[in-house]
């Protein structure tokens, strides 16, 4: 099979570290956005969902389907507001979230069950499971869950500076890093709720952001072995040129897959394949417009 069937972009010569001003100020200001999410997440001001806030998860079996805004109504009709509800299959099944602080002392799991039961006599009810979380129990989660996007981080800098240089893994974390509070921060604007299947999603991120920059750091290697009388810019640029294609079909391929799984994965992997779709943008981006031209700006500190 011809190699050239794989390569999208034939011989470019984009100016990659020529148009770093501009990409930096753009990411800049995806960070700020994702450094005011966190910091509102850390207040508990987000739209947190009840692995970080509280509350109770009823998942719900009904032997005929109804209708969500049926179910909502007559909810919020017995007092019961405020329900997120999810349809899990055909009508049939759903999870509903409260988030209220109280909620664990409310036994809204009863209370809920009796009220649909009466609502719907003919068609019957099972609850399948339902699951709570106290405040003390969520902020332990909000703080284990920046821990392990620690942990990550500090995990990247040694395998990068292991397999590569320091400096190379310096600029992989503060790529990755930017990767994540640009999720963060759009996910914040958007007040999409964030659950543990989100911050699984940012780790995901985090790991395939890694893994597009490793090969673009691997040719810039290999062409500084080559290439010595060239400057540092336009090796830089030149092995992003050369790999371009690689890492466009790449992200086109998984982007597609996980816009698949956006529209038929069903809504309890909703978030999660929303922020995975973000995340191969972001992380593609990142790994030609922030990685690479951040190496030019350590070695021009030097």
């Amino acid at each position: 099979m011809s190699r050239s069937m794989f390569e999208f972009f034939k011989k470019t010569e984009v100016d990659f570290v020529g148009k770093r001003i501009f990409f930096f100020i753009l990411s800049g200001l995806l960070v700020l956005c994702g450094l005011v999410a966190l910091i509102q997440v850390a207040r508990g001001r987000a739209n947190l969902g009840i692995d970080f806030a509280g509350g109770t998860a009823v998942q719900l079996k009904f032997e005929s389907p109804v209708r969500i805004d049926e179910m909502r109504a007559v909810l919020e009709g017995n007092g019961l507001k405020d329900a997120e509800i999810q349809e899990m299959m055909g009508g049939e099944r759903f999870l509903v979230r409260f988030k209220t602080k109280d909620v664990v002392k409310a036994d809204i799991s009863g209370r809920m069950e009796n009220v649909l039961s009466k609502a719907y006599p003919e068609n019957r009810l099972v609850v399948e499971s339902s699951s709570e979380i106290g405040p003390t129990v969520g902020r332990k989660l909000q703080k284990d869950a920046l821990l392990a996007v620690a942990l990550s981080m500090l995990g990247i800098i040694i395998y990068i500076a292991f397999r590569f240089e320091f400096r190379f893994g310096v600029a992989a974390v503060l790529a990755t890093f930017h990767d994540v509070l640009a999720i963060l921060g759009i996910f914040f604007i958007m007040n999409k709720e964030l659950t543990l299947l989100v911050v699984t999603a940012l780790l995901t991120v985090a790991g395939y952001s890694l893994s597009d920059t490793v090969v673009v750091f691997d040719r810039i290697r290999e062409n500084m072995r080559f290439r010595k009388k060239e400057s540092f810019g336009q090796i830089i640029n030149k092995a992003i040129n050369e790999v371009l294609s690689r890492t466009f079909i790449t992200g086109v391929t998984t982007f597609l897959a996980l816009v698949a799984l956006f529209f038929f994965g069903g809504e309890v992997i909703h978030d999660f394949a929303l922020a995975m779709i973000f995340g191969v943008v972001v992380g593609t981006y990142s790994s030609w417009f922030i990685a690479s031209p951040l190496l030019l700006f350590w070695e021009g500190r030097r």
